[in-house]
């Protein structure tokens, strides 16, 4: 199972995604590999209920991802990319053209046939997009936004950065990594103009990351903004094709009457959250420094003048929902905020998503209709609607028509799009529905048009060698979501009692214990097979739960998320008195890695061991928009930082501790292990350091994933015995 894991990019290979839905509907692009262990992305179509292979990686020499830019490298690493080939690519607006880059080189292929062509740029192209009408396309190469004839005529600079630190047209590392914004640049319905992202990062530290299993390759010099220091300094601007250049005269701060208070207040809006161009002009969203304050502005593109759109306001901080801001086809704005439920809710023009309906997602608009993923239950994730023009329900249908609950705040109806339990969500373009559904059976992905099934997209993964079989659990006074993977050859009635291995992730930002199996699960019932109980349980700080719920980490990133491990254990325990709780285990990544190695530093009553990979142990060596926004600025309140860090509570390490940790990554840079090794060894408590050379945040090669997972057990087996 751990050789099919890494082979397989955990599973991830041979689905299809990245899909764009024309907007007449009859066409959708996506990128998918060959197989479930084929790792070179190739771009296909559906069209009139059959798929067709636009684009193949090596049949344009361009399989090997070894020339890939820098920028195209931080791009996929943002993205948590896994394969390779064909990865990304954009559309004209018709989805006539299809535009990638290949090791730097960019490509074209024309949706109604025809073999790929190569379009001749300045240098290596990043990003490229067609303009609307496909007959352009910009890319950034060098640091600057340029543009192109799709035939590879009259290229030129529509932006050149004034030094080595500007760039044009790519987001910086905090907009890519915390606020899901990968975009730097967004052409004008016309195709006349762009609207473009200047990135200026001289004022943000460089960070040095070398490869100590190379000492002769120099390091690499990253711009990082750790906690409490320098942003990037990003301003937006109209360029147009013409060579004229308007700046975006974005307001410097908000209304200082209206910006909550805080024990820090910073109300510069430092952070471009999100920017677009539509039918009705261009806009940008920022957000201020202390993030308790985002302002959403529309711009005047002869002038740079704005005039907003909307502000929102939050004591703790303004939570940014993927997919906003979005306008209508008429203009009406579909704008996210809290509900008076404390849920996360989405008003359109005056209707106002169903009480008790957790948004997740905006995916988009058609026409007036918008479609969004939202959770009724923390353990799942629906596609929804909202149709303005629907018939109103009749008396004791419910507001929201057949399937949705509460009352619409307005005309039309919310209602569900399909999809059994499950984590769904999907494209859209005309009347055709692209639901891409994970559900206890499996991925699959299928393709409605007018509400009726119109084909499937296959789903060329490879199956687990270990199938999951996990319990869906609540437990506890909060309700925690959980799953318990038991050993298939599990007898209950012999008496045996189990080691239990916790396996979360438990942070913000993922749910792992929904109604759907992910990778994780295969990874969970594997360690099931060797005998332990694994329970996964999402607490405090993780997504779909309402506001109280995420912000009740606020101040203090380990606390809560750890009784809260404490408390699924022991309500899992009374359930299940085969869990042997003399014999507790953790193991995490990321931030469950963090969650790991604070269960044995702060609870040895209740943890015997734990691995702990890609830890976050000292949280001022992590990005401003994300640490930030939960523990405030580090100088002036250091408390939350000394109580949520793991580096000066080293000494208190009793129980066997395993860190693991990328030597390249870029992310959670390993200066986060070192530092608690070092604190650990000054203090006399022995523990082991398993480095992997060359790795980043993303651990894919095969034969390092197959065994650190082997080692993972072996170490947890032993500690527990011992």
């Amino acid at each position: 199972m751990p050789r099919a894991l890494a082979r397989t990019r955990r599973f991830s290979l041979g689905v299809p995604g990245r899909f764009t839905v024309s907007p007449d509907g009859a066409r959708i692009l996506f990128v998918r590999t060959r197989s479930g262990t084929d790792p070179v992305g190739l771009l296909w179509l559906f069209e009139d209920g059959g798929e067709r292979l636009l684009a193949d990686p090596a049949a344009l020499g361009g399989a090997d991802d070894g020339d890939l830019p820098e920028e195209e490298r931080v791009r996929r690493e943002r993205e948590r990319v896994m394969s390779s080939g064909i990865t990304a690519y954009a559309t004209d607006r018709d989805a006539r053209l299809a535009v990638f880059t290949l090791g730097g080189a960019l490509w074209a292929v024309r949706t109604d046939g025809g073999a790929p062509w190569r379009v001749p740029t300045a240098g290596p192209a990043v990003d490229p997009r067609p303009s609307p009408d496909g007959s352009l396309v910009a890319y950034v190469t060098g640091g600057a936004l340029r543009v192109v004839g799709v035939d590879g005529a009259d290229d030129r600079a529509l932006a050149v950065p004034e030094g080595p630190d500007v760039v044009y047209g790519l987001a910086e590392h905090a907009a890519a990594e915390s606020m899901s914004r990968h975009r730097g640049y967004w052409w004008a319905p016309d195709g006349d103009a762009v609207l473009v992202a200047r990135v200026d990062q001289s004022p943000v530290a460089r960070w040095h990351l070398a490869d100590p299993a190379d000492p002769a390759r120099p390091p690499r010099v990253v711009r990082y903004p750790a906690a409490g220091t320098a942003n990037a300094v990003v301003t937006v601007h109209v360029v147009g094709l013409d060579g004229r250049r308007t700046p975006v005269r974005l307001p410097a701060e908000a209304d200082a009457g209206r910006h909550p208070d805080g024990a820090w207040t910073d109300r510069r809006f430092e952070y471009v959250t999100a920017a677009g161009w539509d039918a009705h002009g261009p806009f940008v969203e920022v957000q201020t420094r202390d993030q308790r304050t985002t302002g959403l502005f529309a711009a005047d593109p002869a002038t740079g003048a704005v005039r907003p759109l909307g502000l929102a306001h939050d004591p703790a901080w303004v939570a940014l929902t993927p997919g906003t801001p979005l306008r209508t086809a008429s203009g009406t704005p579909v704008v996210a905020h809290t509900g008076e439920d404390g849920t996360r809710a989405i008003r359109v023009g005056d209707a106002v998503s169903p009480a008790g309906l957790q948004v997740v997602e905006v995916l988009g608009a058609v026409g007036e209709r918008v479609y969004f993923t939202a959770s009724e239950d923390p353990s799942e994730s629906q596609v929804w609607l909202y149709d303005p023009e629907a018939p109103a329900p009749g008396p004791g249908t419910g507001g929201s028509g057949t399937e949705g609950p509460g009352e619409p705040g307005g005309a039309g109806v919310f209602r569900r799009v399909g999809g059994e339990p499950g984590v769904h969500t999907a494209a859209v373009g005309g009347d055709t529905v692209v639901l891409q559904s994970r559900t206890w059976h499996g991925t699959s992905v299928s393709v409605l048009r007018g509400g009726k099934p119109a084909g499937r997209i296959a789903v060329l993964a490879d199956a687990p060698p270990v199938r999951p079989r996990a319990a869906l659990l609540t437990l506890g006074e909060r309700g925690l979501r959980a799953h318990l993977h038991l050993p298939s050859w599990y007898e209950p009635a012999s008496g045996e009692r189990l080691p239990v291995l916790l396996s979360p992730y438990g942070g913000p930002g993922l749910r792992l214990a929904t109604r759907a199996y992910g990778w994780w699960s295969a990874v969970a019932q594997w360690f099931a097979e060797h005998g332990f109980a694994v329970l996964i349980a999402d607490g405090r700080g993780t997504p779909g739960r309402g506001r109280d719920w995420e912000v009740a980490v606020r101040g203090d990133r380990l606390g809560p998320a750890l009784q809260d491990q404490v408390d699924a254990l022991h309500a899992a325990a009374e359930r299940y008195p085969a869990l042997d709780l003399g014999r507790v285990a953790i193991r995490g990544w990321s931030y469950g890695g963090y969650l790991a190695a604070g269960a044995v530093l702060h609870r040895p009553d209740v943890f015997h061991a734990a691995v702990a990979g890609a830890a976050p142990t000292d949280r001022r060596l992590y990005d401003t928009h994300w640490e930030e926004r939960f523990l405030g600025h580090p100088e002036v309140e250091p408390g939350n930082y000394e109580r949520s860090s793991l580096v000066p509570v080293a000494h208190r390490l009793a129980r066997p501790l395993m860190l693991v940790h990328g030597l390249a990554d870029d992310n959670v840079v390993v200066a986060h292990t070192l530092r608690l090794s070092a604190a650990l060894l000054a203090a006399g408590r022995p523990h082991t350091v398993l480095p992997l050379p060359g790795a980043t945040h993303m651990v894919t090669r095969e034969d390092v994933v197959a065994h650190q997972l082997q080692l993972e057990l072996e170490f947890l087996t032993s500690s527990l015995r011992g």
